[in-house]
């Protein structure tokens, strides 16, 4: 589930606070690292747990309308569609998700008062009211209505990014990545899926684990040197000036250009030239481009650069 970007994403910020820290070991970093990870994971489940609560709440209303005095007509001849939603009764069962939020102790309880705004929120939006009344019932129209509440009530939804928050650090800039996650796992359940679907692992493999684990350590150790490579290449500028940030990305990179033989030096730059849309100016972006691409050059012309395996074609060129 955790994507290679989101392991250089880490890895990036750790860095930072692990530089910036003097009295930070780099063991203890290193924990710091595969805790952030893991809390990622947690984000996952923690937000899929979130359309259980939005879903117990209508359910809630509905049986309080039931129990009024007088009720109204619409109370009780409730329309049921939202809380018999396939895939939500499917994700109320499964239980590799009810294990995890019950071992994480991750839990909705005490914002009420969001859940409740979220569904207040929620029935109003067209695609609910075109669901509620549509006559089709099928799951295929279950699922699209749940990744449209992902997609339209929890992203970009100022109220959930500011209480992930203030829950933990490490939730910062993870919501788009985990909706997206999520997501991708609802395309994997089926209208016969059982309390056993899978939902999606932390790690596509081990080789995802030790990237970490090996990209963390390979900027460290080899923070002298890379620092040194960084100057012979930004002759005109003066290296205490170029953002921290900055430099941090260009390390990070070389390290995988220099000691991930796995990895194609094309992966390598487009994905540093992608976190520092996020991480840096425009200005130091172009700069970070062109540092990287000079750099490669060189590195190649002096047999520096060593990949092998598969999807390696045109290494040797330029």
């Amino acid at each position: 589930m955790i994507s290679r970007r989101i392991i250089r994403i880490k890895v990036l910020q750790i860095l930072y606070a692990f530089f910036t820290s003097p009295e930070t070991s780099i063991n203890n970093s290193e924990k710091e690292l595969f805790f952030s990870l893991q809390k990622t994971y947690d984000l996952y489940h923690y937000l899929m747990a979130l359309i259980l609560e939005i879903d117990q709440f209508a359910q809630d209303r509905i049986d309080l309308g039931l129990k009024k005095h007088r009720p109204t007509s619409a109370d009780l001849a409730p329309n049921t569609r939202f809380v018999n939603n396939q895939l939500i009764q499917q994700l109320k069962t499964n239980i590799s998700l009810t294990k995890y939020i019950e071992t994480s102790k991750l839990s909705w309880e005490g914002n009420e008062e969001l859940i409740r705004k979220i569904y207040l929120s929620l029935i109003e939006q067209d695609f609910y009211k075109e669901y509620m009344a549509s006559e089709e019932r099928s799951y295929a129209s279950d699922r699209k209505l749940v990744e449209e509440i992902f997609k339209y009530m929890v992203l970009d939804n100022e109220e959930i990014e500011s209480l992930l928050e203030e829950q933990s650090i490490y939730w910062n800039d993870d919501l788009d990545f985990v909706v997206s996650m999520i997501l991708k796992t609802f395309k994997k359940f089926k209208e016969f899926s059982d309390e056993r679907q899978a939902l999606l692992p932390m790690y596509k493999d081990e080789e995802d684990r030790q990237f970490a684990k090996d990209l963390y350590r390979k900027v460290v150790l080899n923070h002298a040197d890379n620092v040194v490579l960084i100057k012979q290449h930004t002759v005109n500028w003066d290296i205490e000036r170029i953002a921290f940030i900055d430099n941090l990305i260009l390390e990070l990179a070389l390290s995988e250009f220099l000691y991930f033989p796995s990895i194609p030096t094309k992966v390598t730059m487009n994905e540093y030239i992608e976190l520092s849309k996020y991480y840096s100016t425009e200005k130091s972006r172009n700069f970070i481009n062109g540092i990287l691409d000079k750099a490669l050059k060189d590195l190649k012309k002096e047999n520096k650069i060593l990949k092998a395996g598969r999807g390696l074609i045109g290494e040797d060129e330029g």
